[in-house]
């Protein structure tokens, strides 16, 4: 391998794990064994979390305890609540979340009596209210209760921004959304938490560096910059010329390519067709044409399909999500997988540190005056 190749851990084994199984055949996802067609399919939310988190799916009745457990621990602590109170509204979403974890920590640390999966369904089940208490305290001036009922946390999420029980095929999107973000093997969020787990560091600790690494816009946020750049364009014409000036002009288009898949996301047909479907129910006629017709072109032209950010950004639109929110969703998610990597690290921890290749200056001796 070539010092090319390496650049970025590219191509590099870092490490065994049974948690997701990414690119089998060139486009496939498996989580612990089971693919994530059959997932989005078959299961909710809340099933995959348990999968990744326990290791197996679970029953009928597990199941319906574990969503019991989920919705009872949406109860934030009056001294969190005070610190969300205390953030100013400028506070960027995904420090809210970081900020919000490291205090539960004090709050609520871990002990053996409040264990690592204890932690990890408490902050699942409660991310969405942390962010929504502060969104609608600082935006809305209002304290909102967190402690709603909802069966999934995709409705639970859409009940606390929009304050009214959502719309059925937009609780769904969000839950299949949910699913694909879920887990993605070593991907850089999951790695900083294993890494920050194998110093045997505590759980809030671990879910902090993933959320500082996620935050970085070469990881989370390409559905972000999806959005604003669909929303650039007022018609299927505009969008052909504005994307091929930014293709001449070498500009960087997010939302498509992937590290590990050459031949296409498996998660990108799946979430645009739920956007296509949400698009008909708003009788959308230009952002999900815009987004095919960037998607074409990019084809054509680059040879780069689509990954899951893609057509999430029309999806979460199609909801009525403030674009500055997208990468908190993934958070949502994604906490499951990391819980999962976290736990799996512990099992079997040796302390991560690999080498570097020098290319500084020669030894050399200090002058003397």
């Amino acid at each position: 391998m070539t010092k090319e190749q390496s650049a970025g851990l590219m191509g590099i084994i870092a490490g065994k794990s049974a948690i997701s199984l990414v690119g089998h055949e060139e486009t496939g996802l498996h989580y612990r064994g089971y693919n994530i067609h059959d997932l989005v399919k078959h299961a909710t939310f809340e099933t995959v979390a348990y999968l990744l988190i326990y290791g197996e799916l679970p029953t009928e009745k597990q199941l319906e305890n574990y969503s019991h457990t989920l919705i009872s621990l949406r109860a934030l602590p009056e001294s969190l609540k005070k610190v969300l109170e205390l953030m100013p509204v400028t506070t960027h979403p995904m420090d809210v979340l970081r900020t919000a974890c490291s205090f539960l920590g004090n709050c609520e640390p871990e002990t053996k009596n409040h264990t690592q999966i204890t932690i990890a369904n408490r902050l699942i089940a409660c991310f969405p209210g942390v962010l929504m208490y502060w969104f609608h305290y600082h935006h809305n001036h209002k304290k909102i209760n967190t402690e709603l009922d909802d069966k999934t946390t995709g409705s639970y999420f859409l009940h606390l921004l929009h304050e009214k029980k959502p719309d059925s095929l937009q609780a769904h999107v969000i839950n299949v959304s949910l699913i694909l973000y879920a887990e993605h093997e070593f991907n850089a969020s999951t790695f900083a938490a294993r890494v920050t787990a194998a110093t045997l560091s505590d759980f809030y600790s671990c879910i902090c560096s993933a959320i500082g690494t996620l935050r970085g816009p070469l990881h989370g946020g390409a559905n972000e910059e999806a959005l604003k750049l669909i929303l650039q364009f007022a018609s299927v014409e505009a969008a052909e010329v504005g994307i091929k000036e930014m293709l001449a002009q070498k500009k960087l288009i997010m939302g498509f390519g992937h590290r590990v898949y050459k031949h296409g996301d498996p998660r990108s047909d799946i979430i645009k067709l739920e956007s296509k479907k949400l698009a008909a129910a708003t009788q959308d006629k230009i952002i999900y044409p815009v987004s095919e017709k960037i998607e074409q072109i990019i084809m054509q032209e680059k040879k780069m399909f689509p990954n899951l950010d893609f057509y999430s950004a029309s999806a979460y639109h199609f909801c009525d999500i403030p674009v500055e929110l997208f990468t908190p969703i993934f958070v949502f998610a994604r906490t499951a997988g990391w819980s999962a990597h976290i736990m799996e690290q512990r099992a079997n921890n040796k302390l991560i540190r690999p080498l570097s290749e020098y290319n500084g200056p020669a030894p050399r001796e200090y002058p003397n005056d």
